[in-house]
């Protein structure tokens, strides 16, 4: 019975045919359910600026609250730091999850205020992961990002070998993921990147400045494409 009304609740919370294995045992639902109520409480208290209430996980620290806002079913795991501070804030779409352990930091220096992060809607950000969203991050509907994936929008600038590399300054060039992409764990995205639609990313690549053309598949040090859908 329980089984069937989590398949019917999730169903209705996301909007897509949700069915529990049968052979996930009761009690790990039974305990499952009492973490999310808890962790719908913690959201309540949260601050965060959202369509319902969010899920929350523990030890979870949020900078700046009011400069996120988000849409229905916001879930972040436990664990998580979230820094707002940013000239557009972070904005989270329907359905958005945060792995645990994943660092948000909108703003890397305060004489450079960051531009922030927005994230469409159905997006899984996995755990372990580290966004660095001065220059800004997109992130479009329906993108799947695996664990320990680290995105940087800053570049040093370090053309003068004269002058200290930290007293030369930053640039900011921005990194865009296109809708229905999945990025492989371990990979580094690194500003002025562009991943456009239906790409795959594999595991531990690391990509460049650059344009990645649609329905690629990309892997490698620094990333090439593969093959094609």
């Amino acid at each position: 019975m329980l089984k069937n009304f989590l398949n019917n609740y999730i169903t209705r919370l996301k909007g897509d045919d949700y069915i529990i294995d049968d052979r996930v045992p009761g009690f790990y639902l039974i305990n499952l359910v009492s973490d999310r109520v808890v962790m719908k409480v913690r959201g309540f208290f949260s601050g965060i600026k959202s369509a319902n209430t969010a899920f929350i996980g523990k030890r979870v620290k949020i900078k700046v609250a009011s400069k996120l806002r988000a849409g229905k079913n916001l879930s972040i795991g436990t664990n998580c730091y979230i820094d707002a501070l940013s000239e557009n804030g972070i904005l989270l779409g329907d359905n958005v999850s945060i792995g645990r352990n994943t660092i948000i930091e909108c703003t890397g220096n305060l004489k450079y205020l960051g531009k922030g992060l927005k994230v469409g809607n159905n997006v899984g950000l996995g755990s372990d992961n580290f966004f660095g969203c001065a220059g800004g991050i997109e992130i479009d509907d329906d993108t799947i990002v695996g664990n320990f994936v680290s995105f940087h929008a800053e570049n040093h600038v370090f053309s003068n070998r004269h002058i200290l590399v930290r007293l030369q300054g930053v640039t900011h060039l921005g990194i865009k993921i296109g809708k229905n992409c999945w990025i492989g764990a371990k990979a580094t995205i690194l500003d002025g990147a562009v991943v456009q639609d239906g790409c795959i990313i594999a595991a531990g690549a690391v990509l460049n400045q650059g344009v990645y053309e649609s329905n690629g598949i990309y892997g490698g040090v620094p990333a090439k494409l593969i093959k094609n859908k």
